[in-house]
């Protein structure tokens, strides 16, 4: 047999350590958001609507401020507007009243998980019993099933995400955080709130007295700008 060259072989050597490097890269930089479910379909979480719809979504997370909630639901109504509450079980639990008003009030209830975890460290058994128990009592207080899943924190995993697609849950994320949990002024939340934004943003809130202060002139700012303020669900187009 005739031996290669010492040029030819480090020429072979080369190409092959650049493909199998090339190959690594590829695998290492496939985001964590997409996953491939069984039958090769990809599923990752929604962070905004329909872009050609004008519309936004007001998401207000709900693990506290019940007072404010309620004051929240008076100032959309006031506006016409409506809102995705993404409800923790445990705060629904203890609230079933004010869970059926969001509804009848025309608004969507999402879940929020029950216990406020950390789902990117969850087994599946314990995504789905997050899900799960929240889903449960949603449907228990207002006959209605969830089909929107907001991860608490914004933290998933490919285990997360494979449950809830498993649950018939859309994962929802955010393309406009107020971060009104940890800067408690009204004109941060109103700014972060309304700068650059556009049809098909989903406007992340919770349920802060500095936040519910901001809220009608943030509506109305959309108002002015031709933009709803609809549901999460509106929002993508469904």
């Amino acid at each position: 047999m005739k031996r290669l060259s010492k040029k030819k072989l480090n020429v072979i050597t080369a190409i092959i350590l650049t493909v199998i490097t090339v190959g690594f890269a590829t695998v290492c930089f496939i985001p964590d958001q997409t996953v491939m479910l069984t039958g090769g379909k990809a599923y990752s979480p929604i962070y905004n609507g329909n872009r050609q719809n004008n519309c936004v979504a007001i998401m207000i997370n709900v693990y506290e401020g019940s007072d404010i909630v309620s004051d929240m639901l008076d100032v959309l109504k006031e506006n016409g507007a409506k809102a995705t509450f993404f409800i923790g079980g445990c705060w629904a639990d203890d609230n079933e009243e004010l869970v059926l008003k969001i509804a009848e009030e025309g608004h969507e209830l999402g879940s929020h998980g029950y216990f406020h975890k950390d789902h990117s460290k969850l087994d599946e058994k314990g995504n789905i019993e997050e899900m799960q128990l929240t889903d449960n009592l949603i449907r228990k207080i207002t006959g209605l099933d969830t089909t929107l899943f907001a991860p608490p924190s914004g933290a998933f995993s490919s285990v997360t995400l494979k449950i809830a697609e498993k649950m018939g849950y859309k994962t929802i994320m955010w393309s406009k955080d107020t971060v009104d949990w940890r800067d408690k002024s009204k004109e941060i939340v109103y700014n972060r709130a309304t700068k650059n934004i556009s049809a098909g943003d989903f406007v992340l809130m919770h349920p802060k007295e500095h936040t519910l202060q901001a809220l009608p002139e943030i509506l109305d700012y959309y108002k002015k700008i031709g933009l709803s303020a609809v549901t999460v669900s509106a929002c993508i187009g469904e």
